[in-house]
């Protein structure tokens, strides 16, 4: 039985990966800062367990290092947490940078059997614009872009390490349980699909199952190394985004309302660049790879999430 060492595992997409990672017969390990909610969490399955680390303080549990096989590594501030002060930027940025050092000093330093590391990023290293974005484009040179290039920086030592090295940069993920999707549908609930700005902007999304399942993909297929998108194939406007999920959620009784971008940028500053940014990214290159999406479109996608 292999054993999977997961960074921001109790978070959204660390939650649902822990589980589908136990369900196929691995052993994970989440890494977590508080010790007295590990040892108590520690006894739900037996399979699961919590290890300490303290990113600012860079210590981590040696011997949960060392029984690991893979490392899955998504710990990092939330982007879209809190708004963008300059203090918050900064724990965006350190969070990352932080954390990353950490899982390399850490792997340098100490034996171990770690055969190959799967670091989230984000397609928030693309502009904005019309084209569809590939791999191979440079990162953008907006906060996000910075901030994804350095993600992936930091990551990239392991490769000396003789480490296979695979970076995922995740779209807006769909999920029942939060994220993204969450605040889509809260104005729905009072029968109001809130369109953002002109409704024009492209969402590049994937179903978590999805995500989920990629992670497990970059874990088992070892030819796979290097930078992917992980979106779904067929991106999305924001104004069928919405519609789509207001149908789904309540029929025809629902009325679209259009936020207009200065009252999206009055409620959430900095934030309302993402918001707002369209970007439509390419996921050719993990499909040439072998990988098979199971929600091709927003419809489908939509469909499981809100179903009851």
């Amino acid at each position: 039985m292999q054993t999977v060492l997961i960074t921001g595992g109790t978070g959204l997409v660390g939650g649902a990966l822990s589980r589908l990672l136990l369900d196929k017969g691995y052993k994970v390990i989440i890494l977590s800062r508080s010790k007295a909610e590990n040892n108590a969490k520690s006894i739900i399955q037996s399979n699961l367990s919590f290890a300490h680390w303290d990113i600012k303080k860079q210590e981590i549990d040696i011997a949960a290092l060392q029984a690991a096989d893979y490392i899955i590594h998504l710990a990092g501030a939330g982007v879209m947490d809190k708004k963008w002060a300059a203090a918050y930027k900064k724990e965006i940025i350190s969070s990352r940078a932080e954390s990353a050092k950490l899982i390399v000093d850490s792997l340098k330093n100490n034996t171990n059997k770690v055969k190959a590391v799967i670091s989230a990023s984000a397609i928030g290293w693309y502009n904005t614009g019309e084209n569809v974005h590939t791999e191979e484009e440079p990162a953008d040179d907006s906060f996000l872009g910075a901030t994804c290039k350095l993600w992936e920086e930091s990551m990239e030592p392991v490769t000396q390490l003789n480490k296979r090295l695979v970076k995922l940069r995740i779209g807006i993920v769909l999920s029942k349980d939060g994220g993204a999707l969450k605040e889509f549908m809260n104005p729905l609930r009072f029968g109001i699909a809130a369109i953002l700005g002109n409704g024009k902007q492209i969402i590049s999304w994937i179903h978590i199952n999805d995500l989920c399942n990629l992670f497990v993909y970059a874990i088992e297929n070892e030819q796979l190394h290097g930078v992917y998108n992980a979106v779904a194939p067929n991106s999305v406007n924001n104004k069928n985004l919405t519609t789509t999920l207001a149908k789904k959620m309540k029929g025809k009784f629902y009325l679209p309302v259009h936020v207009p971008t200065f009252i999206l940028q009055l409620m959430l500053g900095g934030r309302s660049i993402e918001i707002l940014k369209s970007s439509a990214v390419s996921c050719k290159k993990i499909q040439d790879a072998g990988f098979n999406f199971q929600f091709k479109t927003i419809e489908t996608a939509l469909e499981n999430v809100v179903k009851k």
